[in-house]
């Protein structure tokens, strides 16, 4: 809830009565009594109080009658806005009213058997809501309130409705609990109620107050103590705000009725309403209080549930309190709206706290009451009364009297918000009757009163003295400094000697603020309150009466320009948004509401409210008279035509319906309804036959009518083009059923007569029948045969016309078979075939064939194509070479597949070889050409008889066969050649099939013999140094290029190979430089030079043969100082024919002699070894590497490097070393193994010996070195040797030798590779021709002693 404004805390005209002081004497009276008479006529009563919601003055009104005998329903409610102003006493006095109180308006409340009784626990102020029941009801008994609050005083506040008609005189009797016995009532004081006036016994009504204790503290507003508060009232923009309700109906029929629970307890409320003539579920609302909506505040206190039961059409509706808490009491509203239906109904829920004994301190007591008249906010002694308690002599624990009384006036509401004070207004009244010493003031000898009230458009002074006339003064508005302006008179300043005065002219509500001066240091502050009069209504609304389509504008004058009015019809305010059809127009006093159009629902009651009272008028809106121009007029329409429909009324702008045959047309894509002022259209794209009928124009509003009727007219068609058929033709499979239905229409249904030729067909037939029905027509041949094919005509005669058609019915069946085939060409394993079309294709195209194949032993056929074959000739593969076959072939058209055909004369498929492969040249002379080639890849069933080998002159075809006799060789010379002459060369491979396809080798060869100058290939690995150690062998082949047969010589530093020492061998096309077992003395650089008569070429082989290092030179210890030794040597004399590339360093202990690697890779000649044992005598050797290894030996430091301590020596016992070292011996040999061609095999044998001995692996006594065909493995003294992929080639001897210092020892073993490769393979791995052709002719050795 917004804080209130100070403007709302007291209004113009309050009155307030000075509570005695707590000095006198108590009241001991047990019984207040007050009576309340109504002010004067044309005066305005306003509260006090804290609370910023509105007191609300209900009007009476005529009661309606309600079903099942509940409760009356509420009057409707006019709210008056409160305003409250601080004044001092003495002008409270002078302003209030003849009247020392306000007296309540009459109320009633129907009670059967208890008095309603509202008890209210929450702190926080009450809000008083006084209910007027309509006129006079018999005078029941009085109802008492009864209001338990056991902390604070409750004061009740009522406000008489406007002064109009002669109020009743109420009395209100307050009956607080009877006092206990102890009577020592110092500490609370009764305010006496003043003398009722005159009252007439014949106006005493029954008094209901309603304490929802809906105002809570702006200071409570944010906290958290629970989820939803029932006591958030009406927000102050709200007030101005009339009531809206409309007109009561019945449709609740279980109404909620009221009840009582205590604090923390659960309680629900249940309403029903009949849906039996409800066509959507009615809206429902619950309130509480007046205003307060509560279906924003559901959560874990308060739920809203709805139910529907479709058995008996009941919507249920319940608001369950959960946990209530004592701010939930009060009264409480339900209401349910459907359309225009409007339901009411009211009632009460008490919450009753748990008995306590709580103490009256001053804070509980500045809590609002709820029984206040001008006092509320004052102590109410009688509420102190009833609560208080036998000796109550304990005091509370905070003065808040003291600390108010020496507070500054700005931090009162501080002070209050901090304890729980929620009527700090009473309270600073209270506080203000005191009789405190105040701190005279230095600036002002009279400071600004604590409020001002001035009317709105009024003028206001504000006056202060000044005890310093010379002080600087300015003026404050809301805290903003005013500053006067020269051409505004808002603002005036004056000065009358120490008088300083702010006058403001034309007050308005913008200048209701808080106001303050400031004289130097000190400050002094007021409260402007600005009254704003209701606006009256001077000139009523008059009551109109009109037709639709007309123009209606409601006049009423009220008494201030500009002043806010609503506008209201049936009590529900109006629209007047920019697409509503009222329009709001205001000049001046005048308003105006504006209907440009009217129409039959505007009929009802407007009324215009304003602040000060309300004016209403009745509208009624009836229709004008209707007058048909053109009636409908009776049409006859051919079916699929538009249909047209018009007529023309007055008014133009009365909306119609139409109907045919009496049920409602609605307009879709298809039917168009239009309407143009005063004419009514009804377009149907195309009719239908459903479109004949009575068509009716009913005019909305009029018991009128206009009618006409439609008649379709369709002549006979037969609707072939449904049915799907090309050129409408029907295909049947002879000896099946045909029914063909075809689509006929017309109207009437027309004569259809069925005829092939000249024949007509009668439904009475017995194979071939036709039927005719009332949309289709149907032929049906039970039987279908080869005579059924040919024309059918079908003739539709009726009123409309006539009509005719045809269709085509054909019989079809399989074809014949096809002729026997014919094979016309055989090979290996396939044949073609050829044969001819079946003579009869069963009057349907052969689609295609099927054929089939067998084995001539053999009673099984096998189809050899599953897709259709769609021509006469065909090639069956996929057969086996030698065996005979037979074939044979089926028709298919689309009906099925015919028999087979006669089979054909068997026949056995054979296949040539295919044509040899790499044929080359292998040797050119003068006179002769030897060629080479490979035999065929493919040799079939029928072997290989030889080869025959044919040449040509090139330029012309005349081959010529040179060998007269088959030859089954691979190589052949062909001799007699002319010298210089071009030849082409072919060879083909024959067997029993026949001849191959030639291989023609393809470029021609001139018989001449051609110098080739030599060129010397060197590989790659050989363009640099070549490195072996000593010991192992080197194998280097050179290939080259040359013819004649080039010369090869070799030189070695320029002088002579010695073939005792390198073995060198020469062939055609390469020099092999072989030596076994590797010495350093063979390095050195080898010049080649290949010579081919005047040409020349040469390449210089480098061969380097290394050897591990000799030990170093000269180790000695330099120096020995803590745990440090300094060594320092020289390198070695013997490199091993390579660069030294580090030095391995060991230390071992003189006792134990076991020697440990302190540094590897060393590349210096003097190293600092650090970490020594303390105590202990170290020798040190070092071993030097290359690229070979570690040196054999090491060298040894002749002297010992003891790591002492100061005073102490040690001596070592001396340790005879065990020799662990032994020659090499083979603890497993190697074994005799076969292999697998293209499969990788392996050579294992295990050896020991220490030191480390050196493994070589030899095939035929010729090392194994940087083969890539070979992998050689030692791990733990197991020796591997892997062979890639063997072939033949790679058969033969293997031995394993392993030699260290002590001696050597060998092994071997004999590998035999089966299976071979062919000459393709072997010259793709690089094998020279020789060397093939050796292997070659092995293998032929090898295969005929097994044949």
């Amino acid at each position: 809830m917004p804080e209130p404004t100070k403007k709302d805390e007291m209004s113009n005209g309050e009155k307030e009565s000075v509570a005695t002081d707590s000095s006198e004497a108590p009241m001991p009276t047990p019984e207040i009594s007050l009576e309340v008479s109504p002010p004067p006529a044309e005066q305005p009563v306003e509260t006090e109080g804290k609370d910023p919601q509105p007191i609300e003055v209900l009007k009476p009104v005529q009661p309606e009658p309600v079903e099942n005998g509940s409760k009356e329903p509420e009057p409707e409610a006019v709210v008056v806005g409160a305003k409250e102003q601080v004044e001092s006493v003495n002008s409270e006095v002078k302003e209030e009213a003849p009247s020392p109180c306000s007296p309540p308006p009459p109320a009633t409340v129907k009670e059967e058997a208890e008095p309603v009784v509202t008890e209210v626990n929450q702190p926080p102020e009450p809000v008083v809501t006084v209910v007027t029941p309509p006129p006079p009801p018999p005078p029941p008994e009085p109802v008492v309130t009864e209001v338990t609050q056991p902390p604070e005083p409750v004061v009740t506040v009522v406000t008489p409705p406007p002064p109009p008609p002669p109020e009743p005189v109420v009395t209100v009797q307050v009956t607080p609990p009877p006092p206990p016995a102890d009577k020592d009532d110092d500490g609370t004081t009764n305010t006496p109620s003043p003398p009722p006036p005159p009252e007439d016994a014949n106006t005493v009504k029954k008094l209901s107050i309603e304490l929802p204790n809906d105002s809570v503290h702006v200071s409570a507003m944010g906290r958290k103590d629970s989820v939803w508060s029932l006591g958030e009232g009406q927000a102050p923009e709200d007030l101005d705000k009339p009531v809206d309700t409309p007109p009561l109906s019945s449709l609740l029929i279980e109404r909620p009725q009221g009840g009582s629970i205590t604090v923390g307890g659960d309680i629900s409320f249940v309403a029903k309403v009949e849906a039996q003539d409800l066509l959507r579920k009615p809206t429902i609302k619950w309130f509480k209080g007046k205003w307060m909506d509560l279906a924003s505040k559901t959560g874990k206190h308060l739920q809203l549930k709805e139910t529907f039961d479709r058995r008996t059409k009941i919507h249920t509706f319940e608001m369950h309190i959960i946990k209530a808490k004592d701010n939930y009491a009060g009264n409480y509203r339900c209401e349910v709206t459907y359309k225009d239906k409007f339901d009411s109904c009211s009632f009460d829920l008490e919450v009753k706290e748990l008995e306590q004994s709580q103490s009256v301190d001053i804070r509980s007591a500045f809590k609002r009451s709820s029984e206040g008249h001008e006092d509320a906010g004052d102590l109410d002694f009688s509420g102190l009364l009833k609560h208080r308690e036998p000796k109550q002599d304990e005091t509370p624990e905070v003065d808040v009297w003291e600390i108010l009384k020496s507070a500054r006036p700005d931090q009162y509401e501080k002070i209050a918000f901090e304890y729980g004070i929620t009527d700090l207004r009473g309270l600073l009244k209270r506080l203000k009757k005191t009789k405190k010493e105040e701190k005279k003031s230095e600036a002002f000898a009279k400071k600004l009163d604590p409020a001002y009230q001035v009317d709105k458009g009024g003028k206001i002074r504000l006056v202060v003295d000044l005890a310093d006339p010379t002080v600087e003064l300015k003026w404050y508005k809301n805290g903003q400094e005013i500053r006067p302006t020269p051409n505004q008179r808002k603002f005036i300043f004056e000065q009358k000697g120490t008088q300083r005065i702010l006058v403001i002219n034309n007050c308005g509500l913008n200048d209701d603020a808080a106001y303050s001066v400031a004289a130097g240091e000190e400050k002094c502050t007021t409260e402007l309150f600005v009254k704003e009069l209701p606006v009256k209504i001077t000139k009523e609304i008059e009551a109109v009466k009109t037709t639709v389509n007309e123009r209606i504008e409601l006049e009423c004058e009220v008494s201030e320009e500009g002043a806010q009015v609503k506008w209201c019809k049936n009590g529900v305010e109006v629209p007047t948004g920019p697409r509503s059809r009222y329009r709001v127009k205001s000049e001046g006093l005048k308003h105006w509401l504006i209907i440009d159009d009217a129409s039959k629902e505007d009929t009802g009651t407007f009324s215009l409210m304003a602040s000060g009272g309300t004016s209403e008028a009745k509208v009624q809106v009836e229709l004008k008279p209707l007058k048909i121009i053109q009636d409908l007029q009776d049409m006859t329409v051919l079916l699929g035509q538009p249909l047209k429909m018009h007529c023309e009324i007055f008014p133009g702008n009365v909306p119609g319906r139409w109907y045919r045959n009496g049920q409602l047309i609605q307009s879709n894509d298809r039917i168009n309804i239009l309407q143009r002022a005063k004419n009514h259209r009804l377009e149907i794209v195309n009719s239908t036959i459903h479109d004949a009928g009575d068509y009716t124009f009913v005019p909305e509003g009029y018991t009128q009518s206009l009618c006409a009727k439609v008649h379709i007219v369709d002549p006979p068609r037969v609707h072939l083009e449904s049915l799907n058929f090309p050129d409408n033709t029907v295909t049947i499979v002879a000896g099946n059923k045909l029914r063909v239905e075809i689509p006929i229409s017309g109207e009437p249904a027309p004569r259809v007569v069925w005829m092939k030729g000249e024949r007509v067909i009668l439904d009475s037939g017995h194979r071939v029948r036709a039927e005719t029905f009332s949309d289709y027509t149907s032929l049906t041949i039970d039987i279908a045969e080869k005579e059924d094919t040919g024309n059918y005509k079908i003739v539709l005669q009726n009123e409309a016309g006539e009509a005719g058609a045809s269709i085509k019915v054909k019989v079809v069946d399989i074809p014949d078979p096809p002729e026997v085939p014919l094979v016309t060409e055989v090979g290996g394993d396939w044949c073609s075939m050829t044969w001819e079309p079946p003579i009869y294709d069963g009057g349907s195209p052969i689609l295609g064939y099927f054929i089939e194949r067998k084995k001539k032993q053999s009673s099984r056929w096998m189809r050899l194509n599953f897709d259709l074959n769609k021509e006469t000739t065909f090639e069956p593969k996929k057969m086996i070479e030698g065996v005979p076959y037979e074939v044979r072939v089926f028709a298919v058209n689309a009906i099925g597949v015919s028999k087979p055909s006669e089979p054909s004369k068997a026949f056995v498929p054979l296949a040539v070889t295919s044509e040899p492969t790499m044929l080359v040249v292998d040797d050119v002379t003068d006179t002769t050409v030897t060629m080479k080639w490979r035999p065929p890849e493919t040799i079939g069933a029928a072997g290989l008889d030889g080869y025959l080998v044919e040449y040509c002159i090139e330029g012309t075809d005349d081959w010529r066969v040179t060998n007269k006799e088959l030859t089954e060789k691979t190589k052949y010379t062909i001799t007699g050649l002319p010298p210089e002459a071009k030849i082409l060369v072919r060879v083909r491979a024959i067997n029993a099939a026949g001849a191959s396809t030639p291989r023609t080798l393809q470029h021609s060869i001139l018989v001449k013999e051609v110098i080739e100058p030599p060129k010397i290939r060197i590989p790659r690995h050989l363009k640099q140094t070549y490195t072996r150690k000593v010991g192992e062998a080197v194998n280097l082949v050179i290939p080259f290029m040359g013819k004649p047969r080039p010369k090869v010589s070799w030189l070695k530093e320029g002088q002579t190979v010695d073939p005792t020492q390198v073995t060198i061998r020469n062939t055609d096309c390469d020099s092999i430089i072989f030596i076994r077992k590797a010495e350093r003395k063979h390095s050195g650089k080898y010049d080649m030079k290949v010579e081919v008569e005047n040409h020349v070429d040469t390449a210089i082989i480098d061969i380097q043969i290394v050897d591990l290092p000799g030990p170093p030179q000269c180790v000695k210890i330099d120096e020995v100082w803590g745990g440090n030794v300094a060594l320092d040597w020289t390198p070695p004399k013997d490199n091993g024919n390579a660069a030294i590339t580090g030095y391995t360093i060991q230390k071992a202990d003189k006792k134990t002699m076991e020697w440990y690697t302190c540094i590897e890779h060393y590349h210096r000649t003097c190293i600092t070894i650090t970490e020594l044992v303390v105590g202990n005598e170290y020798f040190f050797r070092i071993y030097s590497e290359n690229m070979v290894g570690l040196s054999e030996g090491a060298t040894q430091t002749k002297d010992s490097a003891l790591i002492v301590k100061e005073g102490m020596q040690l001596k070592n016992p001396e340790y005879i070393d065990h020799d662990f070292k032994e020659p090499p011996k083979f603890t497993q040999p190697l074994i005799n193994t076969f292999a697998i061609a293209g499969y990788n095999a392996t050579l294992n044998c295990s050896v020991r010996a220490n030191p480390r001995p050196k493994v070589i692996w030899m095939k035929n006594k010729i090392a194994i070195i940087d083969d890539p065909r070979y992998r050689m493995f030692s791990n733990q003294g197991v020796c591997t040797l892997e062979i890639r992929k063997p072939s033949p080639y790679d058969g033969g001897m293997y031995s394993c030798k392993a030699i260290n210092d002590l001696g050597d020892a060998l092994v071997e073993c004999k590998l035999e590779v089966k299976g071979g490769f062919t000459f393709s393979e072997l010259m793709q791995r690089g094998v020279p021709l020789h060397l093939i052709d050796k292997y070659m002719s092995e293998t032929k050795v090898v295969e005929q002693p097994e044949k």
